[in-house]
């Protein structure tokens, strides 16, 4: 039934998407929750957009639109370990860097000539590789990895008169080849093997902001202009954008910038703070739009939910100068025209986890069968995860890897995407063992999460809270429950998340609630947002038991 049901849900949607909608303003973010450093290219007809995922798997999720508003994930760009290793991440870490900063950094989307290809830095390494493929929709190629340049991060790719261009920046203690510290730098490459063609050529340093970062090049009416981010990715962030007549500079700054800043006095109330790391995209009306990462506060100066992807209209001045959203500022709702709008399918409210059959080889993350967004930390054992074994019900084998632990534990998420809302799961426990723990988490780093936990001990069933704050681990209650079918429930008010258990799945008891602060970027650190999600963890390494979860409900509460 459920299905047939689908079906004919995605049928209507399919018709809908057949049918151009009238230009009318829009809502941001485009893209929200957790999808930071957005970059867009289009073919011409559509539109594709990829985001960093740090140290979630699958790597680099691959959206599609035909408005720059609705958008769809269709694949990620990195679903193999043969592409993006993560296991080795957490031995490199240092004080600086730790475990909440390792993985994909801002990747860069790009189509050329029937070909797209998303170059990206994996840290700490700082190694710049790409990827190519010309379907997005499918498993992309191997790594291409760039030999010749570490670099602290966002590298971009750049075709002009038939050459293709790598330019990335400089880490602060580059010295190899004449590279120069902390320069955006630009060269010539081979794109078949990422070899090194010809001369580095130094852009610049930005224009004083610190962390200038982000760079691309775009070319229009016989001017290069290079747009870059500064201030680093907080309440400081804004984006400049310089010009020349050369490729290799030099370049003048807009006397204008920053072209866009939430980092003011007239913006300092906006619930959307944090703008930058932006792209350009030209629409095939003519229309030139920017994609963009800003975040909305939970409360004062703090967000939980990560750096989201925001939209804005860009026209060009009679000076030749980009003018985002006529005074380069965004809101919440935007009041401008649009492309037609083109509906796209959305994640369902509710998962099924029904498996679906994908075009990807038994390596793959996507082999799983999972809906789009689902993601794991780490590079996950994939036998631990089965959709196949209990019709229509996700099986999850557990690891001694807990959620405490950032290498690989047995856990599935999605991102939230709402400061209010309401996330349920319904777990069959009739083979959780004594020393196996299963339950619904909202998650933010390995020592920040806020669980409901159920598990089995001296033959009772016992269901309790776990509130991770640090090196603190806090239960609030624990109750006995009855039965092998239990309903675990995180929701939150935007001040508070709550934790609830419920025998029957209409009355619920609550654990604990916390505060939303201790998930926040601002106090725990780390470039990512909260997670929500279900795990299993063991005790013991030979325990064989597993837990099956029917479905997972998210409800945004307005």
């Amino acid at each position: 039934m459920k299905k047939i049901l689908n079906k004919v849900v995605f049928g209507g949607l399919l018709t809908l998407m057949s049918m151009p909608i009238l230009a009318q303003g829009f809502t941001n973010p485009v893209l929200p929750g957790f999808h930071a450093d957005p970059s867009v290219c289009t073919n011409g007809e559509d539109f594709y957009l990829v985001n960093s995922t740090f140290q979630y798997f699958p790597g680099v999720p691959v959206f599609h639109s035909k408005d720059l508003i609705h958008w769809e994930q269709v694949g990620n760009c990195l679903s193999r370990k043969s592409q993006l290793d993560l296991s080795g991440l957490y031995e490199q870490k240092n004080a600086q860097l730790g475990w909440t900063n390792a993985g994909i950094y801002a990747p860069t989307i790009r189509y050329n000539d029937g070909r797209y290809y998303m170059v990206t830095t994996l840290f700490p390494s700082r190694s710049h590789f790409y990827v190519w493929t010309d379907n997005p929709a499918k498993e992309w190629s191997e790594p291409i990895f760039i030999d010749f340049a570490i670099g602290s991060c966002d590298p971009t790719l750049f075709w002009d008169e038939g050459k293709c261009y790598f330019i990335w920046k400089a880490a602060a203690d580059e010295t190899r080849q004449g590279i120069k510290p902390s320069d955006i730098n630009i060269c010539e490459i081979d794109i078949e093997t990422g070899k090194r063609i010809g001369d580095v050529h130094h852009l610049g340093t930005g224009l004083g902001g610190r962390y200038p970062e982000g760079p691309h090049i775009y070319k229009k009416d016989g001017y290069y202009y290079m747009m870059l981010a500064e201030g680093g990715t907080e309440h400081g962030h804004h984006v400049n954008i310089l010009r020349s007549k050369s490729l290799f500079g030099p370049y003048e700054a807009n006397p204008a910038n920053p072209i866009l800043t939430h980092f003011s006095m007239k913006m300092q109330n906006s619930n959307i703070q944090g703008l930058g790391h932006a792209d350009f995209v030209q629409g095939k009306d003519g229309s030139w739009w920017m994609t963009c990462l800003g975040y909305r506060t939970s409360g004062y100066l703090l967000h939980v939910m990560g750096r989201e992807t925001m939209l804005a209209p860009v026209r060009w001045n009679k000076d030749g100068w980009p003018v985002v959203n006529e005074d380069g500022t965004l809101s919440t709702n935007m009041k401008c025209a649009t492309l037609p709008l083109f509906p796209m399918p959305q994640a369902p409210k509710r998962e099924e986890f029904n498996y679906i059959k994908r075009d990807a080889p038994a390596d793959s993350y996507h082999s799983i069968g999972l809906t789009m967004g689902w993601m794991s930390i780490g590079n996950p054992i994939l036998k631990n995860y089965s959709l196949k074994e209990h019709n229509g019900w996700l099986r999850l084998r557990p690891t001694t890897q807990t959620l405490d632990s950032p290498m690989s534990p047995t856990f599935v998420a999605r991102r939230q995407t709402e400061m209010k809302f309401e996330a349920t799961a319904k777990f069959d426990v009739s083979h959780l063992d004594e020393g196996l723990q299963a339950g619904i988490t909202a998650y933010a780093a390995p020592l920040n999460h806020y669980d409901v936990i159920i598990e089995r001990c001296d033959g009772k069933l016992l269901a309790k809270s776990n509130i991770r704050l640090g090196e603190v681990a806090h239960t609030d209650k624990q109750i006995a429950m009855t039965g092998n079918v239990v309903y675990l429930q995180l929701s939150s008010d935007k001040d508070y998340y709550y934790m609830k258990v419920s025998n029957d799945g209409k009355n619920y008891e609550t654990l604990a609630k916390m505060d939303f602060r201790y998930l926040s970027t601002e106090v725990i650190g780390g470039f990512t947002g909260v997670m929500l999600g279900v795990f299993a963890q063991a005790q013991d390494k030979n325990c064989k038991g597993y837990v099956d979860i029917d479905w997972f409900d998210y409800k945004t509460i307005r």
